[in-house]
């Protein structure tokens, strides 16, 4: 078993992460597997080195152990725009200019008002879609024909009972669009670098926040697209506040170091998230 655990660094670690954290790298020892950090930092607008310090700090402070050296997704620029360019050939990207405001006005327009939201916020209403191609790809926002994509796929998700889920062509047109998969001045987006990630450091087990559960099947689609394998999903519980509000990174109350400078123990986090102390 490898699993992972990837922040970004852009703010402080606080008791949803460590919860994250803790899993992925308690599930992988249980196996005598690996445990892997990643560092997705493709958004250099956002991060910061004093917040991957921090990462560092918090996890080992947490007892967390990983196999080195560490990816970071800013080293890997290159590898994201060779798939890019493979779904280019395929006819499988078109560019987008469209801003929020279009997106949001566009697609309120049919259902007067009523707007349809997946994974990624509003669902694209397709636009740009059957605009003419420029004859080579360049540093713009690129979006996935998912008419022309999408195919039925299936994958295991161990959080559920039935082991399987199956998500077909319909669905991912009406229920999560045409999605980014580069913008522009990034040259990449999260759905495609986290998979081409995962299939570079060959995650058996993908841990992650139940949040994401409905990106799988981006994520399932891309790596057929590519001719990547598959992990394991394991899409956990979310931690929350007093409220049921969930944890984000503007919580600097929950944060780990805050915890920490109070005098709290690696184990007290443990029992505050509902893991075994060790």
């Amino acid at each position: 078993m490898i699993t992972r655990f990837a922040p970004s660094p852009t703010g402080p670690l606080h008791l949803g992460h460590a919860y994250s954290a803790i899993l992925a790298h308690d599930m992988a020892k249980a196996a005598g597997g690996v445990f892997l950090l990643r560092i997705e930092d493709i958004d250099q607008s956002r991060a910061r080195p004093e917040w991957e310090a921090q990462i560092y700090d918090d996890l080992h402070w947490l007892g967390l152990s990983w196999a080195t050296p560490v990816m970071r997704q800013s080293e890997r620029l290159p590898v994201y725009q060779t798939a890019l360019h493979t779904l280019w050939d395929q006819g499988l990207l078109y560019p987008c200019n469209c801003t929020r405001r279009d997106i949001q006005q566009a697609a309120a327009a049919p259902q007067e008002g009523a707007l349809q939201y997946g994974p990624d916020g509003v669902i694209y209403p397709g636009t740009c879609r059957d605009k003419p191609r420029p004859d080579v790809m360049g540093d713009m926002a690129l979006r996935l024909d998912m008419r022309r994509a999408a195919a039925t796929v299936a994958w295991t998700e161990d959080s559920t009972p039935d082991k399987k889920q199956v998500f077909g062509p319909e669905a991912f047109v009406q229920t999560i669009g045409d999605v980014v998969l580069a913008r522009r001045n990034m040259g990449t987006s999260y759905h495609l670098s986290v998979v081409l990630d995962d299939a570079a450091q060959k995650i058996s087990h993908v841990i992650r926040g139940a949040d994401l559960a409905d990106s799988t099947p981006i994520h399932v689609l891309l790596q057929k697209l590519l001719n990547l394998p598959t992990p394991i999903y394991h899409h956990h519980k979310l931690i929350r506040d007093d409220a049921g509000k969930r944890l984000a990174k503007r919580d600097d109350a929950r944060a780990i170091s805050k915890y920490r400078d109070e005098g709290a123990t690696p184990n007290d986090i443990r029992r505050m998230v509902g893991l075994p102390a060790v």
